[in-house]
C-alpha cells in the first residue's frame, strides 16, 4: 500500500466546482420514529430535516402507507433495514435500504414534490453514474453501517436482531 504524498503541483482549478458561490452548509436534525414492520421486511425509521422545517406526523403516516402498498413490488424477502425520510427543500426523499448478501446495502429511492398534488414516485436516474447519499444522509448510513457490523459480529440470533433494530442514531448532522 502506497502512502503517496499529496499532490501540490496538480492544477485542480477546473475540478470540483460543484458548489455555487454563496452556498453555506447547515446542520439538519435526525430523529428516529416508529419502525415499520412489513410481512416481508422490518425497517428502522429515521426522519431527517432542517430545524425550521420538521417532517409532520401526517407526512410520516402517508409515507408509511406508501411503503406498505409498494412493498410487494420491492421484492423484499425477510429483509432487515432502514428508511430515511429526508426533507430537502420542497421535496420529501424516501430512501428505503435493506441489508442483503451479508454486507450489501440495497436501496430504492422515491421522491414527493410538496408543491404538487400526488404521491411518491420512484426516482429514475438518467445515467449509470448517479447520486447516492448526501452529506446529511451519510450520518445515518455511517451509524447503520456500524450497527450492522455489530450484528454481523454477533451470534445473529433473536437477541442480536433486537439489538440491531434498537440501535438508533439521533442528533445533528
Amino acid at each position: 500500500m502506497s502512502n503517496s504524498p499529496v499532490q501540490t503541483s496538480v492544477d485542480l482549478t477546473t475540478f470540483g466546482n460543484v458548489v455555487p458561490i454563496g452556498y453555506m452548509y447547515y446542520e439538519k436534525l435526525i430523529t428516529p420514529d416508529d419502525d415499520i414492520a412489513l410481512p416481508n421486511a422490518y425497517l428502522k425509521w429515521y426522519n431527517l430535516y432542517p430545524a425550521d422545517a420538521e417532517i409532520t406526523p401526517e407526512q410520516v403516516a402517508e409515507c408509511k402507507a406508501f411503503i406498505e402498498a409498494e412493498a410487494k413490488q420491492l421484492n423484499l424477502n425477510g429483509d432487515l433495514g432502514f428508511v430515511i425520510l429526508h426533507r430537502a427543500g420542497q421535496y420529501l426523499l424516501l430512501l428505503l435500504t435493506t441489508w442483503r448478501n451479508t454486507n450489501e446495502m440495497w436501496e430504492s429511492v422515491y421522491t414527493k414534490d410538496l408543491t404538487q398534488a400526488g404521491g411518491y414516485t420512484l426516482n429514475q436516474f438518467p445515467s449509470t453514474h448517479r447520486g447516492t447519499y448526501c452529506v446529511w444522509e451519510l450520518g445515518i448510513v455511517w451509524h447503520e453501517r456500524h450497527a450492522w457490523v455489530r450484528f454481523l459480529s454477533s451470534k445473529r440470533d433473536q437477541e442480536a436482531k433486537l439489538a440491531y433494530v434498537n440501535d438508533r442514531f439521533a442528533g445533528r448532522v
